[in-house]
């Protein structure tokens, strides 16, 4: 599966692009049409804690799943994003499986 991993206005570390892919790369035993994924970090500037924000988009044939979060941690917000996205996965399985 090939992963895109963009940041925005900052320079990520090896460590947090390692994390975001050891996570990504558990997504296609959910649903094998997944070819690839892009993913943008971003820091958002406000007074709040929860400024780290995860955007990945998933690319499937036909379609693409899209996911953004934001909390205190980049790590925090991938797993919630990624969360937000294995239930897509489920939610498109079952909806092509009718079909």
């Amino acid at each position: 599966m090939n992963i895109k991993i963009n940041s925005v206005h900052f320079k990520s570390d090896k460590k947090l692009e390692d994390f975001i892919r050891e996570k990504l790369q558990k997504m296609p035993t959910l649903f094998d049409g997944v070819i690839g994924s892009e993913v943008i970090l971003k820091l958002e500037n406000t007074e709040t804690r929860d400024n780290k924000i995860v955007e990945i988009r998933l690319l499937i044939p036909g379609y693409d799943l899209f996911a953004k979060k934001h909390s205190k941690t980049f790590e925090e917000s991938t797993d919630q994003a990624i969360e937000a996205l294995k239930k897509q996965l489920v939610k498109h399985k079952e909806k092509i499986k009718r079909l």
